[in-house]
């Protein structure tokens, strides 16, 4: 893909194989720098993304606390129904939630079609049983007696997750993070149908449509959009890694 962006265009025209150029050029990566609103598209890729991962791990990590720790009724039920949202394909649901959308926008536009609250709200939903169910392994993990000590001490409930159970499982928080972080910042089903005509409101992904063209499409800068895109990936898996490796592992460490 890198290699492919720094190609030269005549040399993609000309069908050229080989994985090395002796004459980079960055032609195609200024192409894509200079779409129109494409610094707000990025923008509108990090907001959602970044709003996504504080919401769904928030209340993932909730959920599993409560899943876990607590007894109530219909709680394996709950779990099951929770596991069955997994098992959905995404393109069956994609019809019913933009009617369902289209609906929302009546009375609340913020979450209705055209705006980035309807794709955040749509990828809290679609991360959440996922790191639900990631996360109630590591909240299981934590031994019962840290609890008990715990409120030995006076600490409340609430006291006990924010300041203990949270930290010991950090690892699988920043690891349903990281998932949500991809899935959001590569979306581009739910952000074609959702933005129809608001492009103020596209994300980066749609951007990339400027240079598919029916005639001929524009190769090297869709490779160079590419490595636009994974540039923040990259960035974010880097500043996480640690807690990552160890989150995917299952450790929990106290």
């Amino acid at each position: 893909m890198v290699l492919s962006a720094l190609k030269p265009a005549t040399a993609l025209d000309a069908g050229d194989s080989t994985p090395w150029t002796l004459t980079p050029s960055f032609d195609s990566f200024a192409r894509v720098l200079n779409v129109n609103n494409f610094g707000q598209y990025f923008l509108n890729s990090l907001i959602v993304a970044l709003s996504v991962v504080v919401l769904s791990t928030l209340f993932a990590f909730l959920a599993a606390v409560a899943v876990t720790r607590y007894n109530f009724k219909m709680r394996t039920k709950l779990l099951i129904i929770i596991l069955v949202a997994q098992m959905v394909p995404v393109e069956a649901l994609t019809i019913p939630l933009f009617f369902l959308f289209r609906n929302f926008g009546e009375t609340m536009p913020a979450i209705g079609l055209n705006h980035l609250g309807s794709l955040i709200l749509v990828h809290v939903g679609f991360s959440i049983p996922f790191a639900i169910w990631m996360l109630r392994g590591f909240v299981a993990a934590v031994p019962l007696e840290l609890e008990e000590a715990a409120k030995l001490d006076g600490a409340s409930s609430f006291r006990f997750v924010r300041s203990v159970l949270f930290p010991l499982v950090a690892p699988g928080v920043v690891a349903c993070s990281v998932f949500a972080f991809i899935s959001t910042w590569n979306d581009f089903l739910f952000a074609k149908t959702f933005i129809i005509s608001a492009q103020e409101n596209s994300t980066l992904p749609m951007a990339l449509l400027t240079f598919f063209k029916p005639d001929q499409n524009d190769w090297g800068a869709i490779m160079a959009g590419s490595v636009i895109m994974t540039i923040p990936v990259l960035i974010f898996f880097i500043a996480v890694q640690r807690k990552l490796v160890s989150g995917l592992a299952g450790a929990v460490k106290g």
